[in-house]
């Protein structure tokens, strides 16, 4: 059984990037509206100030627990092929993969046009920096760090999630990737409430950060890609997401971070990578790495199928 369960859940799982790759997320009254309407809900009711980070976190159980554990007792009772149907269904829930490049590919043609205006806006409704002002520079380094660093959270992260823990475990990683996005900011709102959900999108990302960052090395530039992991990546404030861009721009070669402005307040962040400034190309090349990473980690499952296959021969 426990081969079965090997075999099925990488075959599912390929099954599962198939067609989030053709079908994409849902257009209309996707999940994730309704499931942050109601993480707003819960915010709203529970960040009172008083005992913030134990609110914040029985919040997050909240809002996380029942669905999960309702796709957990869907595919533990469900027949076989039922449940499967669930596990990919949960899967493509989960992933962005997509809607990744539909987000992200219109910033690189819109700069390869010299439309910054049309770029700017492109841009800003990805990140959460102010692009009012950027230069076709500034344009490309937010795209390719958010495709570097949504390559994981979109795609990578789920994927770990389902190898371990099937259709339930992805969906609990995009929910509390979710939630870590709408209440995990160091703001006064949010700085003690939302610690519980960013300290757990942390944990839950630690293992999948380092994996993406491994993978952007192995189809890329390796060597550069591993000595900007190694010497670069503690510098940025995020213990997942330096791995993950530290890596991915080495490999790329190109350089991002830096200046940029948030909430009105220009901060200044480390350089990460190395080699050229950020350029539409270098916005092109990071979603062909994050589509070489993806095929690589298929292969790596599709291996894992067929040992599995050999052993119980």
């Amino acid at each position: 059984m426990l081969m079965l369960s090997v075999y099925a859940m990488a075959l599912l799982a390929v099954l599962g990037v198939i067609v989030d790759r053709v079908i994409g997320e849902p257009r209309t009254r996707h999940p994730l509206v309704a499931f942050g309407r109601l993480a707003t809900r819960i915010e709203a009711r529970m960040n009172t100030g008083r005992r913030a980070r134990p609110a914040g976190m029985l919040a997050w159980f909240v809002a996380v627990a029942p669905p999960v554990c309702i796709a957990w007792l869907l595919t533990s009772v469900l027949p076989f092929a039922y449940a499967c149907v669930v596990h990919v269904l949960l899967l493509w829930f989960a992933l962005g993969g997509k809607s990744l490049r539909e987000h992200i590919a219109p910033i690189a043609r819109a700069l390869s046009l010299g439309d910054i205006d049309g770029a700017r806006t492109l841009t800003s409704r990805i990140v959460s920096r102010d692009t009012s002002q950027a230069d076709e520079n500034a344009l490309s380094r937010a795209a390719v760090e958010s495709a570097l660093e949504n390559g994981n959270d979109a795609i990578f992260g789920a994927l770990f999630w389902f190898a371990v823990a099937g259709g339930p475990g992805a969906l609990a990683f995009r929910l509390a990737n979710t939630l870590d996005a709408m209440w995990g900011y160091r703001t006064p709102r949010y700085l003690r409430f939302g610690w519980a959900a960013a300290r757990i999108d942390d944990v839950l990302n630690f293992v999948p950060a380092r994996l993406t960052a491994a993978s952007y090395a192995l189809v890329g530039d390796t060597g550069m890609a591993w000595h900007c992991w190694r010497t670069q990546a503690r510098s940025w404030d995020s213990p997942n997401a330096g791995p993950v861009m530290a890596s991915g721009a080495g490999s790329l070669n190109v350089l991002i971070g830096g200046a940029a402005v948030y909430h009105g307040v220009l901060e200044a962040r480390p350089t990460l990578g190395a080699g050229h400034s950020a350029t539409p190309r270098h916005v092109v090349a990071a979603l062909r790495l994050v589509d070489r990473s993806v095929l690589l980690w298929l292969a790596v499952f599709l291996v894992f199928a067929a040992l599995s296959v050999t052993a119980s021969a």
